[in-house]
Parts: structure tokens; sequence; C-alpha cells
């Protein structure tokens, strides 16, 4: 499959949460080749060194920091680093997230505090942290992932579709804030991607349904999900804010 390729993507700031494996780390590798200066945050060490390693002969070579997302002033602290190295902050991917699979029986005040602090709590104060220099810079691109769970309501999700129905508001909500200095806020949300960790919930049996009731028979990868973020932080969509898009292969 050929790739696009976006010139204004080249040396960009591009900073990605939970950018270690999965769709995180499709995201990784997609900036990367795109010649960003690619900087991701995550909390699983050992597959993020990895794919540290594994992309380090690109040039540049993105870079790993370890960062506990649910401790804010960590968070804060990491961010204001990576700024005051390597300057504002072009592009923010908000993609961390746990979907770990909870009944409404099981809930308790504090396990619902955890999970809004891993799901949702963080791509706020991330945004915050980026946005005064993107606003100095008079531009700069937020990308939030939501989830197409809670548009189907699937179960055993709760605490994670609350959460990803929060960010496609969040996502408007910054979007007016921060547009009128010329920051794009956006939402991408993937339907059912083929990850190892999505392949732990899913039976063969199970992934067949999926493909069933999407219009398009395939499975979705996480290439699938950042050819889309490749597009919506690049200068050809500077018109393209405030909005959620779908990479689900219409699963309905």
């Amino acid at each position: 499959m050929s790739e696009a390729i976006y010139p204004s993507l080249k040396g960009r700031l591009v900073v990605i949460t939970g950018g270690g494996s999965g769709i995180g780390g499709g995201l990784t590798e997609a900036f990367t080749k795109q010649g960003a200066r690619v900087v991701f945050l995550d909390l699983a060490e050992a597959e993020s060194r990895a794919l540290e390693s594994e992309l380090a002969a690109m040039t540049p070579a993105p870079r790993f920091v370890p960062c506990d997302l649910k401790d804010l002033s960590a968070l804060k602290a990491v961010l204001e680093a990576i700024i005051e190295e390597h300057g504002p902050v072009d592009v923010l991917v908000n993609n961390a997230a746990n979907d770990d699979r909870h009944s409404l029986t099981e809930v308790t005040p504090e396990y619902w505090d955890d999970r809004i602090a891993v799901n949702l709590r963080h791509l706020y104060f991330a945004a915050q942290a980026v946005a005064p220099a993107m606003r100095t810079a008079g531009r700069g691109v937020i990308l939030n992932l939501g989830s197409i769970s809670w548009h189907l309501g699937l179960p055993d999700l709760s605490l994670y579709e609350t959460a990803k129905a929060g960010i496609e508001g969040m996502t408007r909500a910054l979007a007016r804030e921060l547009g009128v200095d010329g920051v794009r806020v956006s939402c991408i949300v993937p339907g059912n991607v083929k990850t190892p960790r999505q392949m732990k919930w899913y039976t063969p049996e199970g992934e067949a349904e999926i493909v069933a009731a999407q219009c398009l028979k395939g499975r979705i990868e996480p290439r699938d999900v950042a050819a889309l973020a490749l597009f919506l932080a690049s200068d050809d969509a500077r018109f393209i804010t405030g909005h959620e898009y779908f990479v689900d292969a219409g699963w309905r």
C-alpha cells in the first residue's frame, strides 16, 4: 500500500501519549516516517524501548520518555521539559487509554476515579500544558483518540465509554477556545483495530462477527488510524477542527 507524504510534517515536533505499542506504536512509526521529531510517552517500558530500538535508524529517530499519565505533576513536568528542549509542540496526539472490562456492580468510587484518570483526565491537562506555546506560535494541532465503543454501546465498558464520550465533547470545546489563536483540535474515532491487546478480548468467532457488521470486510490496523492522524495533523487539513472522524470500516 502506497502512503502519502506530507511535507508540512517534516521537522514538526510531535508528542504522542501511549506511543509505545498498539495504535500508539503505529502513530509513532507513521509520524517518524514523515520526518517529524517524535517524542512518545508511555508507561510500558519494555514495549516502548523495543519500538525505540526498532526505529533508531530513522532520521530523526523517535525518543521515548517514560511517564505515568495518571500523575499530572509528572506529565506537566515532562511536557515542559520537552518544550524547553525542543520548542513548542506542533502536534499533540492524546492516544493513551485502557479498555479493561468491568460491570456496573463491580465499579467502586476508587475504580471510577482511576478509569477517568487513565482515559480522560490526562488528555485535558496535556492539552493545557502545550496550548500556551501553540497559541503564541499561532498554530498547532491536538488530536484526541476517541472510540466507537460508546457509539455502539458495547458491553462491559461503561466507564471507558463514559470517558470516550467525554473526549468528543472536550474536543469541540477546546476547538472553540483555541481556534481563535490558530490551534486546531480534532477527534479520531477508531473502530475495532487489530492489535495484540485487542486480540485478547476476541475469539475467532467474535472477530468474524465484527467484520460481518462492517461495511468493508477487512481488519483495521494501526496504520489505518495513523493515516488519518497524519492528514489531520498536516497543513492540508488547515480548516478542519472541532469534529470527530471515524476509521471503523463502517461498523454499525
